[in-house]
This record gives structure tokens, C-alpha cells and sequence, in this order.
């Protein structure tokens, strides 16, 4: 009896300590992929295809180690997307906070999950098979519990804790770090209408899901690395099972052209700048932010020579304004006073500023005309290549090129 549980204690495999490391990094690494190739980038964004075998595997593995119901997972990233940092958005750190978001991230995504009605809206075309019906759905308890017996059996007492960061893997890594911290920190290629951020530019631990603020502009794309440097783990593995017939990728980010020299402002040309109009409002950002520095400057410098209130109000007043010079919404009427104050006396800012607001806006009217949106355009281009700015002028000169 005694050999019995001593056997059961120790299990079929004995492994010293830093084997049992590798071999629950492993198991939890087979679970991200599982979610990243699957779950998001082919069930929520239809991003690509996968055969039956990889689709199945998926589906089964997801049961095991996390009892993830594909409908229930898709609806509620599917409503992320559609009301993202706004009220109704499901785990927004803008709408609830990074603490709860991080902490209850799980917690937030079973109450979503439990809106049926909006499950049903934003799920279409989920998995609705013979097993959907009569296993993974109905019994979702019993695939981590089915899961913890073969640790068990395999490893003895180290199976419980091998098992318990299996459980725990997905709701810190997607629910907490993802849905939080991508939300929050983090650097930022694409200006976006929400607050996504790439929290590294290496996708490993999370199977590239790490580049948020990517996948975040370019939504329906298989790969989310998109620059010199960045590195996405998921689309590798993509890759390989595209190559082994396996998987179809079915869309990427939009590739940049650019021509050798500027060209008439076509609708052509207003066509390629809307397609990259998240890269084209950061740069515009990026410009207005080096203009907002240098006058910061300047006028740090001038109360530091006089030493006047006035001097230093007018500074304080202009370092406090950035965020509200970088929205992009329509301000609050208080915004708006308190922007024109810190604007008066700064012809650069301002003028940067109106000519940033005006291109913006120039891709939110879809109710404009192919006509009206082409004649739109070429105003600003005449008047940003009319600017006194050297940095305006050089930035117009540049989306002509585009195509």
C-alpha cells in the first residue's frame, strides 16, 4: 500500500526540478498558441484558415487547460474591438481602471461572457459541430479536470502544481497583461482611435499578442509584427503550418509604397494615405509633439531668465495641454477654451495643430463624396505646402508619394 502511494506520489515520470520548469513553460506556451492562432487571429478576426487537424487539436487543448468555450471567446473579443475604451467595451482599463482590469481581468470576461444575447451578435460563425454541441460547450468543467487527472498520473505531486499554472497561465497572461496592460503601457507604431499599446516589441512569452497596438490598426491581419525589429512567435508558427498545408493566411498588413516622386493628389493617392491613416497620424503626431517640445522650451527658458509669474504660468499652463493637443475627438467645450489659452502667442503650435485636426478629419466623413474628399484633399495639400514651416512642407512633400 505504502509502494502504491509512494508510486502514485511520484508518478510515470520522475523529472529533476528545472525538467518539470521546462516542461509546465512548454505546456502553458502550447495553450498561448492555442488562444493566438485560433481563438483570435482565426476565429475572431478571420484572419486565415486553418485545416481540420490543427482546428481540432486546438479546440481540444483549449478544453483541457483552460474550458474556453470558442463562442463565449470570440463574442466577447468581437465586442472589445467593436466598443473598445468606451462604455460597454468589456475589459477596458480606460473604462474600469488597470487594477481591476489587471487583477479581475478573468472575472470581467465571465460576466461578458454571460450576456448571451450579445454572444449570440458578435460570435457568428463559431464552431456549432456535433462535439461544440455535446462536449465542449455543455461540460466545460470536465477538460481541466480531465486535464489535472493526467498531470497527476504522469507526475505525481508535481502534476498539482504543474496543473495550477496551466489554470492560472491564460487569465494573467490574456485576461491581466493583454487586455490590461496592452491597454496602458507600452510604446505605440499606429495613432489609433483607442489606447492600445505594443507592451514589447518581441512576441514570445505571449505568442506575439504582446504587439498590441498592431493588431489593434490592422485588425483583420494574420501577422502582427509589422516593423524592422519587431517579433512575432504566433506568425512564425503560422507560417510553418502554412507551408505544411495546414493553413491559409488570408490577410496582412497594407505594405507602404511609396513612388520615387510626388504625384497629383488623386483620389488614388487619398485612397493609399486613408489605408495607412493610423501611420500618417502618428507621424502628424510625432511632428506636433516636436513643436509642442520646442515651445515648452522656449518659454522654460524665458521664466528662467525673468523670473516672472506671467513666464511661468504661460509654461505651466502650455506642458499641462499635450494630452489635450493630441486628441483626436471632438473637445469638450472647457477643453476647448483652456487649449485656446495655452495656443494664444503660439502661431507654430497652432498652426501645426489646425492643419493635424483638419487631415484627421479628413477620413471620418464617409459621407463625403469620392469628389468632395478628393477636393478636400488637395486644399490641404496646397496649404501645407504654402506653410512656413520647413517640417509641414517636407511631411505633404512625403504623402504625395504615397501609393
Amino acid at each position: 500500500m505504502n509502494e502504491f502511494i509512494l508510486a502514485a506520489l511520484q508518478g510515470m515520470i520522475q523529472l529533476p526540478w528545472w525538467g518539470y520548469v521546462v516542461l509546465t513553460l512548454v505546456l502553458t506556451h502550447i495553450t498561448i498558441a492555442s488562444v493566438t492562432i485560433y481563438l483570435h487571429r482565426t476565429m475572431s478576426h478571420r484572419a486565415m484558415d486553418l485545416h481540420a487537424i490543427p482546428s481540432h487539436f486546438f479546440r481540444f487543448w483549449l478544453w483541457l487547460t483552460t474550458g474556453q468555450v470558442t463562442k463565449e471567446w470570440v463574442g466577447v473579443h468581437r465586442k472589445h474591438h467593436a466598443k473598445c475604451e468606451q462604455e460597454g467595451d468589456p475589459h477596458s482599463p480606460v473604462v474600469y481602471g488597470i487594477k481591476k482590469v489587471f487583477w479581475q481581468g478573468a472575472e470581467l470576461y465571465r460576466v461578458a461572457s454571460k450576456d448571451k444575447a450579445e454572444i449570440n451578435k458578435y460570435s457568428v460563425g463559431c464552431p456549432d459541430d456535433w462535439i461544440e454541441r455535446h462536449l465542449y460547450t455543455p461540460y466545460t468543467f470536465y477538460g481541466p479536470v480531465v486535464m489535472l487527472l493526467i498531470d497527476m498520473l504522469l507526475f505525481g505531486a508535481a502534476g498539482v502544481t504543474i496543473w495550477a499554472v496551466q489554470m492560472l497561465w491564460i487569465p494573467v497572461t490574456a485576461a491581466g497583461v493583454i487586455n490590461g496592460v496592452g491597454h496602458w503601457f507600452g510604446y505605440r507604431n499606429y495613432h489609433c482611435e483607442d489606447a492600445s499599446r505594443n507592451i514589447v516589441p518581441w512576441g514570445i512569452i505571449i505568442g506575439g499578442e504582446e504587439l498590441h497596438n498592431n493588431h489593434h490598426a490592422f485588425g483583420t491581419s494574420a501577422k502582427f509584427s509589422v516593423k524592422k525589429g519587431e517579433f512575432d512567435l504566433g506568425w512564425h508558427y503560422i507560417r510553418a503550418l502554412e507551408i505544411m498545408g495546414l493553413a491559409t493566411v488570408k490577410k496582412l498588413p497594407p505594405q507602404l509604397k511609396l513612388l520615387p516622386a510626388a504625384h497629383s493628389s488623386d483620389y488614388d493617392n487619398l485612397q493609399a494615405i486613408v489605408t495607412h491613416r493610423y501611420h500618417v497620424a502618428q507621424q502628424s503626431l510625432r511632428m506636433m509633439k516636436k513643436t509642442w517640445k520646442a515651445e515648452v522650451k522656449s518659454l522654460k527658458k524665458r521664466f528662467q531668465e525673468t523670473g516672472a509669474e506671467a513666464d511661468k504660468s504661460r509654461w505651466e499652463q502650455l506642458k499641462s495641454a499635450w494630452q489635450t493637443l493630441a486628441k483626436d475627438t471632438v473637445l469638450a467645450a472647457d477643453e476647448k477654451t483652456k487649449l485656446e489659452q495655452a495656443l494664444a502667442g503660439h502661431s507654430a503650435l497652432t498652426h501645426v495643430y489646425k492643419m493635424r485636426a483638419e487631415l484627421v478629419s479628413l477620413w471620418a466623413r464617409s459621407s463625403d463624396s469620392r469628389e468632395q474628399l478628393a477636393a478636400r484633399w488637395q486644399a490641404w495639400y496646397r496649404s501645407a505646402e504654402l506653410s512656413p514651416l520647413p517640417a509641414m512642407v517636407s511631411f505633404s512633400q512625403q504623402l504625395r508619394r504615397y501609393a
